[in-house]
């Protein structure tokens, strides 16, 4: 079943719990009997007590130091430790929020806990003395409540204690009916990679409040509300509904003060649901986004279950008016998680959001969206501050009061601290989001500013070398040092081939948009002139793409980045077919760093694209299996020792279908690598640039059905196996390409 995670026993730790959410309160539920515990979290709980200012005060003067160490000096060494100076403060921490704890008495017998993707309902059956129980446990986007229940066959055997319980300092409240509890976050915390005598620090009246309201309802046996939790005894059914929220008030300002407030707006949510809809509310919900698109391999479950709840993922930490899905999603149990669980936007925030458009999740990107529009207020101030810039800055990471400086505040490591491009790669996927859906409104209105100021700091940031050539500089391959001939390593130079491919990128973009939209500004004119004259795409004399303009020996052969393959994938600037000198540089590239290496999880993500795109199929479905056998937790959630991440199972399912279906040229392919191994299977509602969704059977390797339906008018070029076609498609016709 391509749709279902099922065991026989419960969770034994944290990773192996099942998740569910709405994108602003999530869970992972254990499914354990006699001492359940579900662990909560909320979007925007995170230690800090408001934005940050960003100290630097002699930023134009060191990025000019910075210039003069590289275009006149050569001195790449001095360069990197002279970008230090352009430092900010850490990033703030995602935080855990709570645990449900619920007791029960017996030993449980033909126990059974799933978590179904298509309703979002993790289940728990069991056997107690003769008595069979049903538990469920959803989160209803519509109600904004988490909702527990319990059934049994027989009358008056559910006997339970329920209570709260948090990492954080909490006080239970009881009231009116509803049992809850009142904290905060901590208000000073240290990144987990820092040491601190006293890396946790609350103080009263500061950091992000939270409440947490719950409201019971059981038919028969008798049920008792105290500070200590809930009793209910000799019940024919329980249902519990769990609704939280925080003092968070936006990423410019403080966090409210008094966390009765978001206890008042947690019991409000509480008392507007209706009990005997909010089952079916949710359902209907769930299913018109899941349902939209499915992959069958007839010879591969366990990877089409793997893309499936990638989507389900997605679904359940990305919705309209959320955050963005972090480097964990929505789920994190601990209080200094790695990487703080913030948003790495150096290719993990963007990989989380590979998969929407393309598998008609277009709603879920919104957070995105938000995320950039926040990025792009925050780092007008920072491109100010440290370049003397117009437009807007954003570097390797960013947290809920949206920092977008080089962290570390002088003592991390400039190889990713200093990647002042982030911001560039991020616009480049709302040009991405209007080619698939094609929505006009949101690329006049939201898109196209940010992609205007993105282009206004690069263009600021130029700067003409000896031989005519503009530079961007500082820059980085990022997280990957080069090897000097003295043998230090340094990680800054003249422009990488990384940003090289993503200025190229951004200044077209910024022209496609301006056609789009049917504008001629000067600004897209000064983006075109400047893109002739970037530094030219170089190959090594073994046959590489240069990752830096020199060709210097890499710190790691195996990097887990690959940068410099960005313009094969997610960029579409090299293709076998358009671009066969690049594309074979990209493979050689491609071997040599995958020779040998062991495979981190968004690394072994993005390998599969960057092997679909140069129609090696055979090679992406190995990594595939690789991943599969090391990489995962048995509930298929990313697991690398005791390091999650989400972005691993986001990055598969975006691009797991490059196998299947490609639309980035001008001609939209279909089963363009499709292994060896998947010979039988099917996809429906996968989606291609352009408007068009894509319904496809294959047997023995062969079309058997091809369908496509078309969201506006137009015409395309449609290549499969042996055959090409031109189609024009009118908005809302389904056509059966096969006949």
């Amino acid at each position: 079943m391509s749709h279902e995670l099922w065991f026989r026993t419960p969770a034994p730790d944290w990773f192996e719990a099942l998740p569910v959410g709405n994108g602003h309160l999530g869970a992972k539920v254990f499914g354990r009997v006699g001492a359940e515990r579900i662990a909560l979290n909320l979007d925007d709980v995170w230690s800090g007590d408001g934005p940050r200012e960003l100290m630097v005060t002699d930023g134009p003067e060191t990025l000019a130091d910075v210039r003069r160490l590289l275009l006149a000096e050569g001195d790449q060494l001095a360069a990197t430790e002279r970008t230090r100076a352009l430092q900010g403060p850490l990033v703030e921490s995602y935080q855990p929020l709570a645990d449900l704890l619920i007791r029960t008495a017996g030993e449980p017998a033909d126990y059974r806990r799933s978590l179904d993707l298509r309703t979002g309902v993790v289940g728990v059956d069991y056997t107690v003395a003769g008595t069979r129980f049903r538990r469920e446990t959803y989160v209803s986007a519509p109600d904004q409540v988490l909702v527990w229940t319990i059934t049994a066959d027989k009358a008056g055997m559910i006997d339970l204690d329920l209570g709260l319980e948090s990492q954080h300092p909490i006080s239970a409240v009881v009231a009116d009916g509803i049992y809850g509890a009142v904290g905060h976050a901590p208000s000073e915390l240290t990144i987990e990679y820092r040491e601190s005598p006293d890396p946790i620090q609350y103080r009263d009246g500061h950091g992000i409040g939270f409440g947490i309201a719950l409201r019971m309802d059981h038919s028969g046996g008798e049920m008792v509300l105290s500070e200590d939790g809930v009793t209910v005894r000799g019940a024919d059914s329980v249902t519990v509904l769990l609704a939280a929220a925080s003092t968070f008030a936006g990423w410019s300002v403080p966090p409210g003060r008094d966390p009765r407030t978001a206890l008042r707006a947690a019991t409000d949510v509480l008392k507007a649901v209706e009990l005997e809809k909010v089952r079916e509310r949710h359902l209907e919900d769930h299913q018109a986004l899941y349902g939209r698109a499915e992959l069958r391999l007839d010879n591969d479950e366990r990877t089409a279950l793997t893309f499936n709840l990638g989507r389900y993922l997605l679904i359940a930490s990305s919705r309209p008016g959320t955050q963005a899905a972090n480097l964990q999603g929505i789920w994190n149990e601990d209080r200094r998680p790695m990487w703080a669980s913030d948003w790495t936007n150096n290719i993990n925030t963007q990989m989380n959001y590979w998969p929407a458009d393309l598998t008609g999740l277009g709603e879920c990107f919104e957070p995105f969206i938000d995320l950039l529009e926040g990025l792009a207020e925050s780092g007008a101030n920072t491109a100010r501050i440290l370049y003397d810039a117009p437009g807007w800055v954003s570097h390797h990471n960013s947290d809920i009061w949206r920092a977008t400086w080089p962290v570390g505040e002088g003592g991390d490591d400039p190889v990713w601290s200093m990647c002042a491009t982030c911001g560039v790669w991020m616009a480049a996927q709302l040009m991405e989001h209007y080619r698939f859906g094609q929505d006009l409104d949101v690329l006049r209105e939201r898109s196209y500013p940010l992609i205007a100021g993105a282009a206004e700091f690069v263009l600021a940031m130029l700067v003409e070398d000896s031989d005519g050539r503009l530079q961007f500089v500082p820059s980085t391959a990022p997280e990957h040092h080069f090897v000097l001939p003295s043998g230090e390593k340094a990680s800054v130079d003249l422009t990488s081939t990384y940003d090289v491919w993503v200025i190229r990128e951004l200044f077209a973009n910024l022209a496609e948009t301006e056609a789009a939209l049917g504008l001629d500004t000067e600004l897209a004119k000064r983006a075109q002139e400047a893109r002739e004259r970037l530094p030219q795409i170089a190959i090594t004399p073994d046959g590489r793409l240069h990752e830096w303009p020199t060709d210097w020996t890499p710190s790691e052969i195996n990097h887990r980045h690959q940068s410099h393959l960005y313009g094969l994938y997610p960029g579409a600037e090299i293709d076998p077919t358009r671009t066969p000198e690049w594309a074979e540089a990209a493979r050689r590239s491609l071997t040599v760093r995958t020779e040998g290496a062991t495979n981190g999880g968004w690394t072994a993500a993005w390998l599969v694209a960057l092997w679909a795109r140069l129609f090696e199929g055979d090679k992406a479905y190995e990594v595939i299996q690789d991943y599969l056998a090391r990489l995962v937790s048995a509930n298929l959630l990313h697991r690398d020792g005791d390091i999650f991440q989400i972005d691993a199972n986001f990055g598969m399912t975006g691009c797991i279908p490059e196998l299947l279906i490609q639309s980035h040229t001008e001609v939209i392919r279909l089963l363009p690598a499709l292994p060896k191994a998947w010979p039988d299977g099917s996809f429906r509602g996968l989606r291609a640039r352009g408007g068009l969704v894509f319904d496809l059977t294959w047997r023995n390797g062969r079309l058997t059905t091809a369908k496509v339906v078309a969201d506006r008018t137009g015409t395309h070029r449609i290549a499969w196996p042996d055959k090409e076609t031109v189609v024009t498609i009118a908005a809302g016709q389904t056509v059966d390409l096969l006949r």
